[in-house]
């Protein structure tokens, strides 16, 4: 007699049966099997599935720069997906947006801007209003610094080279995303309260390592005027070929040089720096005019590449201190 033979897996488990078997077996027990069959295939088959679901729901904020977006990724957790125009070494003063950022723009929930123009020409706000998307400033509080360029006074854009001022920073994106995404408000809240006191340990170890360069000492050369914040919070004296923007460092004259040269020898400085978002000829050759050493790289208008010991904020800024006070005491 042929048999014919029958196989259900139902989440893991295997009921083999025959045809002779199954004469004994009502049809409430069928029913049964047929309705957990079912079930099965309505249901989502792994965690990976229903994670790819909840993930695919997540608002967006768009940031134009490094530091922003490690604030950002701070504050927002898993709430939100965090993406970055600029990348690790990427200039803003002199940045040329693209397509795709365009397409990141236009699916945000909210763009984040430095403001004061470190985005040449505007670029962050240029690319969110095109799209009509929400867009917040993150200086916005701070009191600026002010500094000349060849159209005048112009507020210094660098303003979160402060630990004070990068809370300010972080509390402009926490009401951003808070006023959007008012069910998240209270997560967002709780971790921008914990990253205050890691700004705060942050600034009182700066001003611990600081210490160790005498006053006189505390002349800080650069590319260019990126650390008057900095320099203004810890005492030391700001001094750079080219002003608050790179867009037009080429066009540094040499008489602007031999003064930075002059300089550097009548203050006995013993090292100056380069930054790792410009080239170092310039500077080098000031170094090799002035007799004076290259201190190492410092990150100004960007953080580090990712796997580096400069790839967050508060990395940046200890790998700075830690170079400027080698370079310095």
């Amino acid at each position: 007699m042929l048999k014919t033979q029958f196989r259900f897996c139902i989440t893991g488990f295997t009921l083999p049966c025959s045809a002779s078997a199954g004469r004994g077996i009502g049809r409430e027990f069928w029913f049964v099997i047929l309705t957990l069959m079912s079930m099965v295939m309505l249901t989502p088959t792994s965690t990976v599935a229903q994670d790819a679901a909840v993930s695919g729901k997540k608002k967006i904020v768009v940031c134009s720069t490094t530091q922003i977006a490690d604030f950002a990724r701070n504050i927002a957790g898993d709430q939100w997906e965090v993406k970055c125009v600029l990348g690790a070494g990427q200039d803003p003063h002199s940045y040329r947006t693209t397509v795709a950022d365009s397409r990141d723009v236009a699916g945000a929930d909210l763009c984040l801007e430095n403001g004061w123009n470190l985005e040449g020409h505007g670029w962050m706000r240029t690319l969110a209003e095109g799209s009509q998307r929400p867009i917040r400033t993150c200086v916005a509080g701070v009191k600026p610094l002010r500094t000349e360029d060849a159209t005048g006074e112009v507020k210094d854009p660098h303003a979160w080279m402060d630990p004070e001022n990068a809370w300010i920073y972080v509390k402009n994106i926490r009401d951003g995303l808070s006023e959007i995404d008012p069910e998240n408000a209270e997560l967002f809240a709780s971790r921008a309260d914990l990253y205050r006191y890691q700004l705060k340990s942050l600034k009182v170890w700066i001003d611990t390592q600081v210490n160790k360069i005498p006053l006189q000492r505390r002349i800080l050369v650069s590319h260019h005027d990126a650390f008057g914040y900095f320099c203004h919070a810890f005492k030391f004296q700001a001094r750079s070929p080219q002003g608050w923007s790179t867009a037009e460092l080429k066009g540094v004259s040499p008489a602007k040089q031999q003064s930075i040269v002059q300089m550097i020898r009548a203050q006995g400085v013993k090292s100056i720096f380069i930054e790792t978002t410009l080239k170092q000829e310039m500077i080098a050759a000031i170094a090799k005019e002035a007799g004076v050493k290259i201190g190492g790289e410092l990150y100004s208008d960007a953080m580090g590449v990712k796997g580096s010991a400069g790839e967050t904020y508060i990395g940046m800024m200890r790998e700075n201190v830690l170079t400027i006070v080698q370079g310095l005491k």
